[in-house]
């Protein structure tokens, strides 16, 4: 038995996998039955997994080879019965059924050794709502607010609730098995969080399970972006009683309004639990307008604004400080005129901030017009030409520039990069001017429109990659990460914005060790480790032509050194063992796509 699964059960799933791998890629296939033929059946394994990984029954694979076993044994180690008490509140509004709400009792009936207490309230009548086994209080609501009456019914069932801990079960939401004693033995381990959330899945009529959002860790931008923790759960009690009340224009996300308000209190401390502990028969319900509303509510006083983003997303504008201050935008370039005057034209054009320079650094071009560039965009009131005359050292470059600019904040772009529309400076500078703001990146796309960089994940093939690489920016991606604002644990410096002060405190780039490669990930893994938070923001938007100008770090001639700052980074961050707070222990480390980790 490997867990609570027959080996003969493993074998024939995977032969099942193999053959779904070889009908979409058979040369695939076949190198894993040479590899398994010829002895080496840890490679054939790694190789299978790694296939499997983009199959549409990855998530089934992973339930039946991964969370099986995991989840027989946790049931079979020893937990704590009683205390933490649960106080689970289902709202069951008109649309929810007798056999819906049923099937959601059932799943908290299942919950061995929990101790709870389920309230629903709503329009049913209490007799509709009895199920053997299980204590169900029923809290009527009139007909006119059992429609939307979530925010008021969560103020009844606070007062009626007896709970340590609030679970806000959706009427149609179900709690795996073992999902309370997840939440129960989080709390006896750490009795101060004010909130456990868990991941979830979509499940069928039929118990079909697909679509997991392994979600990251708490991330308190995020959360403004988009509600990734109300469906799966659990709010200490002392906390969700301090939470302001719930008003009738946000009845549409209620769990959301009081999830905000629990985490603007001091010192609230939200864990993530890395399991499915909830199933939802479809994605959760979105009140987009709703969610504005409550996310404007919760950043007035701070002078910022909610707006609707792209999927379902929210969108913040930081104010700006009174003045505004000024940007040095830095451009290294040796040659390829074509696309430098492209990045600089595009700058001068589209650019609507209003106190920025433009720093051109002029690592040894030869060819007779880009210098003929020089001497015509030197005479531009907002462009200078500086002159780097030593061998190409991006960190050294930047440095030197950096110490030679005027701007408060510094820019560091790449002259293969063209402004898509004029408000992309404003934008990162709404962040980078946040005292509590390290780096600010902004979202980069492909000439075909495709991502190019959405945030660096560390941890990532070992070292670190771009987040949704490749993924369209017309398509929602996984769970709209790409399109929600986050803090991130670096961004890339081919469009990167940061306080001069900053940059300087943590001691610029490493030009000794960091020449090409990572640089722009370590300096800013250094900002967050002395205090400052980097920041994605999608809001600001650039085309990257990437690596035209300099050639890619894997072609021979640069292999030996790319290798060597690998090594660095590794050795400095630990990128090997790392797994970043945005990703996830169930994701595949070795693909910068969201995909299931066998």
């Amino acid at each position: 038995m490997t867990g609570n699964i027959a080996r003969s059960t493993l074998l024939r799933l995977w032969l099942a996998l193999l053959l779904g791998v070889l009908r979409r890629r058979p040369d695939r296939a076949i190198a894993i039955c040479y590899w398994y033929l010829t002895g080496r059946r840890v490679r054939a394994r790694n190789r299978l997994r790694d296939a499997v990984g983009a199959l549409p029954a990855a998530y089934q694979a992973w339930i039946q080879i991964v969370e099986l076993p995991e989840v027989a044994a946790f049931a079979a180690g020893s937990h704590c019965a009683g205390a933490p008490r649960f106080s689970i509140v289902i709202h069951a509004p008109d649309w929810a059924s007798s056999a819906t709400l049923d099937r959601s009792l059932a799943s908290i009936r299942r919950q061995q050794g929990a101790d709870c207490e389920v309230i629903v309230f709503g329009a049913r009548p209490p007799g509709e709502i009895v199920m053997p086994g299980l204590r169900v209080t029923h809290l009527p609501l009139a007909d006119a607010a059992a429609a939307t009456g979530l925010g008021l019914g969560l103020a009844l069932a606070l007062t009626a609730a007896e709970g340590d801990y609030l679970v806000i079960l959706p009427p149609d939401g179900l709690l795996p098995d073992g999902a309370l004693a997840r939440y129960r033995k989080a709390a006896l381990e750490a009795p101060a969080v004010a909130v456990f959330y868990g991941d979830e899945d979509i499940i069928d009529p039929h118990g079909g399970r697909t679509q997991p959002w392994f979600k990251p860790r708490w991330n308190s931008e995020l959360i403004l972006a988009q509600d990734y923790v109300s469906h799966a759960c659990a709010i200490a009690m002392p906390n969700a009683r301090m939470a302001c009340a719930v008003p009738a224009d946000l009845a549409d996300c209620a769990a959301y309004a009081m999830l905000l308000s629990v985490a603007a209190q001091e010192r609230a401390e939200i864990q993530h639990l890395a399991h499915v502990l909830c199933h939802l028969p479809a994605m959760p319900r979105c009140n987009q307008a709703a969610r504005v509303l409550a996310v404007s509510r919760r950043i007035a006083a701070q002078g910022a604004r909610a707006e609707p983003g792209p999927f379902a997303t929210v969108r913040v504008r930081w104010p700006l400080p009174d003045p505004i201050p000024s940007v040095t935008i830095v451009v290294p370039t040796r040659d390829r005129v074509e696309l430098l005057d492209a990045c600089v034209g595009s700058l001068l054009r589209e650019t609507s901030y209003p106190d920025y320079d433009i720093v051109v650094v002029d690592n040894g071009s030869i060819e007779p017009r880009t210098h003929d560039w020089f001497a015509t965009m030197a005479a531009h009131p907002r462009v200078s030409i500086l002159l780097y005359d030593h061998p190409y050292n991006y960190s050294a470059i930047n440095n030197a520039a950096v110490a030679q600019s005027r701007g408060s904040y510094l820019c560091l772009l790449n002259n293969d990069t063209e402004i898509i529309e004029g408000s992309w400076l404003t934008e990162l500078m709404r962040y980078a001017t946040r005292t509590h703001v390290g780096a600010v990146g902004a979202k980069l796309l492909y000439g075909d429109g495709s991502i190019q960089h959405a945030g660096v994940l560390l941890g990532i093939g070992g070292a670190a990659g771009h987040a949704h690489r490749g993924l369209r920016d017309d398509e929602p991606g996984y769970f709209a990460m790409a399109h929600s604002a986050h803090y991130a644990t670096a961004v890339t410096a081919a469009c990167l914005v940061v306080e001069r002060a900053k940059f300087e405190a943590v001691g610029g780039f490493d030009e000794a060790m960091l020449q090409i490669a990572y640089n722009d990930v370590d300096l800013c893994l250094k900002l967050e480790r002395a205090g400052w938070r980097n920041v994605y923001a999608p809001q600001a938007m650039l085309t990257h032509h990437e690596s035209k100008s300099r050639g890619l770090d894997l072609s021979p001639e640069h292999f030996e050194r790319y290798r060597a700052e690998l090594a660095v980074l590794q050795e400095r961050w630990n990128t090997v063992d790392a797994v970043d707070p945005l990703h996830h222990p169930y994701l595949d480390r070795s693909s910068e796509t969201y995909r299931v980790r066998f």
